[in-house]
């Protein structure tokens, strides 16, 4: 018996320079942004916003001197913080301070106590039987970013513990000034006078992913805009009898209605904004309904999720129309590849290099994620990133209609239909030979 001949597809170099080309550009692309994005956050940290509070009214020391540690405490950490840009302490009140917590504008705080003078000061006193020892309150915010919020906090403790051994010093050198005879323990607890302690500057419930609920929702309404666009470009193409959709073994062929690219798109863009809506609802749906994630401003929200879907799928839609198959490559690498390590979501922006900084200037998941965490964490405060929200999906949706319809109508104007006319048919035949 003769051989099986190999596919003829196999023997194509075409085939597979053409195949071996776009797996080449995706994998690299992927891997220079993911991974680029998130490998040396450390080393790229610059001016990650963190606040120093000093609520210390000061106390009357030895020898009538009045004194706020407080001030020494907040000037020295301003002091080695001087030559390293990688946290921007701010020196904010606290009530300043809370304001800026709850909008996710701090990644942390830092907060001396109102007694903190007059605490620090009892433990030297002879009249002191039971010596207190002050405390430092450090703040973390995982409202804006797990991740930053735990470099604020690393930071912020590792500042409270220097000037508690700073403090400590001072302490012991004005005890030895003073001769007091102090005991081994009373030596130990001065050389480490401060308490620091640890708490969640906005709280979150317990249903919102320690802070990530709003990038992952504003994941899933990105990917929902992308899948729904390239079903809808599907559907459409076989309904007017472009393409055949295969069943398994069974293949379905739709007559050929010749229909304009811009009134193509059209239809694809009504379907969208038709079908956005059930995707978003769907979305809340799954989310809150049954998963129980902790969201208020449900009516905002099913608003948001809505138009979030149809802006990102009708920009998928202008791409897939305007370039083809290589659209749904492109739509990938914008709202997927470019976004996620630019969203500052899991790796806060500051922490990002220059290229992903500028990137999320623009790319959408960075102001969709933004949006969300208004509405689920901060009572969807406009400045707390809803209104840049908006603002930036309202230009997006004007960008991708204009480009999305102006080449498709630009594509109509040249003749280049997407299968030939019956007209154009006719016009091509050769006339018949004279008798």
């Amino acid at each position: 018996m003769p051989s099986p001949q190999p596919s003829s597809a196999l023997r194509s170099p075409r085939l597979w320079i053409g195949s071996g080309l776009i797996l080449a550009v995706v994998s690299t692309v992927f891997a220079l942004l993911y991974v680029g994005g998130n490998v040396n956050p450390k080393g790229n940290l610059r001016d990650l916003p963190v606040a120093l509070v000093n609520s210390d009214k000061g106390a009357v020391v030895a020898k009538g001197k009045r004194l706020n540690a407080g001030d020494q405490v907040v000037s020295g950490i301003k002091k080695s913080a001087e030559g390293n840009d990688s946290f921007d302490w701010q020196v904010l009140s606290r009530e300043e301070a809370d304001e800026r917590l709850g909008k996710g504008k701090l990644f942390g705080a830092l907060v001396v106590p109102e007694n903190f003078t007059a605490t620090l000061a009892g433990l030297t006193s002879p009249q002191q039987t039971q010596a207190a020892r002050p405390t430092i309150t450090v703040l973390t915010n995982q409202s804006a970013g797990s991740f930053g919020s735990s470099m604020a906090s690393t930071a912020t403790q590792k500042a409270a513990h220097a000037a508690s051994a700073q403090l400590g010093k001072d302490l012991l050198k004005q005890a030895n000034a003073q001769g007091a005879k102090l005991p081994p323990a009373a030596k130990l607890m001065l050389a480490d006078p401060v308490n620091v302690q640890v708490a969640d500057g906005h709280p979150l419930g317990t249903h919102s992913a320690m802070g990530l609920s709003a990038f992952y929702y504003a994941l899933v309404l990105i990917v929902c805009g992308m899948l729904g666009a390239n079903a809808i470009v599907s559907q459409v193409d076989t309904f007017l009898g472009y393409v055949h959709t295969d069943f398994g073994p069974f293949r379905q062929r739709m007559p050929l209605r010749h229909t304009s690219r811009v009134r193509t798109l059209a239809i694809d863009s009504v379907l969208m904004l038709g079908l956005s809506v059930v995707m978003g609802s769907l979305v809340e749906l799954a989310t809150v309904g049954i998963l129980g994630m902790d969201a208020s401003h449900l009516g905002l929200l099913w608003l948001f999720s809505v138009a979030t879907v149809a802006v990102v799928g009708i920009g998928a839609l202008a791409l897939l129309r305007a370039f083809g198959t290589p659209g749904m490559l492109l739509s990938t690498i914008v709202f997927v590849a470019m976004a996620v390590p630019s969203s500052g979501s899991t790796v806060p922006l500051e922490a990002l290099p220059g290229f992903f900084r500028w990137l999320s200037e623009f790319e959408p998941l960075r102001q969709i994620t933004g949006g969300l965490r208004s509405i689920l964490y901060y009572g969807a405060q406009g400045d707390a990133g809803l209104t840049r929200a908006w603002v930036s999906m309202g230009i997006a949706l004007a960008v991708a209609v204009v480009f999305g319809f102006g080449i498709t109508r630009l594509y109509d104007r040249k003749g280049l239909h997407r299968a030939q006319r019956p007209e154009e048919s006719a016009d091509a035949e050769p006339a018949p030979a004279a008798a």
